[in-house]
């Protein structure tokens, strides 16, 4: 077992107190978004094991069956399929979708071919991998996620009475739902900008009147001024976690995180086509490829089983869990098969004879035993194989 040293993003829309109370250290006065834990090439985790500290992408790369495995590494590769992070949204996220695995290799092999660089603000594939992810909520946490009805977005439009949202409201009725949503998404994104952020300012200042379901658009407007992502993102469905609970984001469900802080696992990508509230490159065209434009409910999950809680995702790349440990529980056992990250997110429990404090993670190779005691709370992070 070796205890992890990770980098924290410093990502304008991080907060810039929520990981400083987890961690238990002075904020720095920026904003702190991301603490990564993994083998990703952007920000790989370090451990010591005596010879100085080593990426933990590098130990894997010496010995990929010794640290994962040989059924990890025979499904998914000689690497850790999956990237663990503590997320901290001070502000929103930029709204977003993720490709599907064949998708993400296309578009991927694409941009090689054309000779994009891989750092480029308008490259839109880092890697050939898809990027599902899940979130859970560590504080109550705000998002947005997936299609509503259309109907039902024509009418949160409607009713912000602004003469130069009924086309789009006209679009909402006008077909049937996949074509709906198709095209009013397209119609934001390809309007005249200058008109659109008048549409904007408008329908911004008619839902700080109105408030209530309109209160969060309020907020990204607060944020993006004028930007089309705000009308996009009345699209969608607010969600509201409690601590506990998760939500999973499958390829073309186009999400943002508005506020929180959360636990997020996803499969080992930096893959991201954005559809607005940001200032960073958006490519309607490919976006448009990309998002899956039918209606869904976002399903709330919560933990199931006996000792490690498990919330179950239709994803091999990782399965996150959680361990609620009592005082006077006996030692529960960590499964050992594959690889795993575990992270303490609250009190101080015992993983073998290392006690961890919250924010602090361990990497665990396959097949090494061990156990969890004491008082805490502790999320697992591994992979199906």
């Amino acid at each position: 077992m070796d205890r992890l040293t990770n980098t924290v993003r410093p990502y304008a829309w991080g907060s810039t107190t929520l990981i400083p109370e987890l961690l238990g250290t002075e904020p720095t006065g920026g904003p702190q978004a991301e603490m990564w834990m993994g083998a990703h090439p952007g920000a790989p985790s370090r451990l010591d094991r005596g010879v100085g500290e080593t990426a933990l992408s590098e130990v894997i790369a010496a010995d990929p069956e010794g640290e994962l495995g040989a059924a990890t590494v025979a499904k998914f590769g000689p690497r850790l399929p999956f990237l663990f992070k503590i997320l901290a949204a001070g502000a929103p996220l930029s709204l977003q979708v993720h490709p599907d695995l064949a998708q993400a290799q296309q578009g991927y092999a694409e941009e090689e071919r054309a000779g994009v660089p891989i750092d480029a603000p308008h490259r839109n594939y880092k890697d050939a991998s898809h990027k599902p992810e899940l979130v859970c909520a560590l504080t109550p946490f705000d998002g947005l996620c997936g299609f509503r009805p259309p109907l039902e977005s024509a009418e949160l439009l409607s009713g912000l009475e602004v003469d130069s949202l009924k086309p789009y409201v006209d679009l909402l009725h006008a077909h049937p739902e996949e074509a709906a949503l198709r095209e009013m998404l397209t119609a934001v994104l390809t309007a005249d900008r200058e008109q659109m952020a008048e549409t904007v300012a408008e329908a911004t200042a008619a839902a700080a009147r109105l408030g209530g379901p309109y209160a969060p658009y309020t907020t990204l407007a607060h944020h993006f001024p004028g930007d089309p992502g705000v009308i996009a993102a009345m699209l969608l469905n607010h969600v509201q976690l409690q601590p506990g609970e998760a939500m999973f984001l499958g390829a073309g469900v186009p999400h943002a995180y508005l506020g929180g802080l959360g636990v997020e696992l996803m499969a080992n990508s930096d893959n991201v086509l954005r559809c607005g509230l940001t200032p960073k490159h958006v490519d309607v065209p490919e976006l448009l490829k990309v998002v899956r434009f039918e209606p869904s409910e976002p399903a709330v999950i919560r933990p199931e089983g006996n000792g490690e809680e498990v919330y179950d995702t239709p994803i091999d790349e990782f399965r996150l869990s959680r361990f609620d440990l009592a005082p006077a529980g006996a030692p529960v056992p960590v499964p050992s098969a594959t690889p795993q990250i575990l992270l303490c997110t609250e009190g101080a429990p015992l993983l073998g004879e290392l006690t961890l404090a919250p924010g602090e993670s361990v990497f665990v190779p396959a097949g090494e035993k061990t156990e969890l005691s004491g008082t805490g709370t502790v999320f697992r992070a591994t992979v199906v194989a």
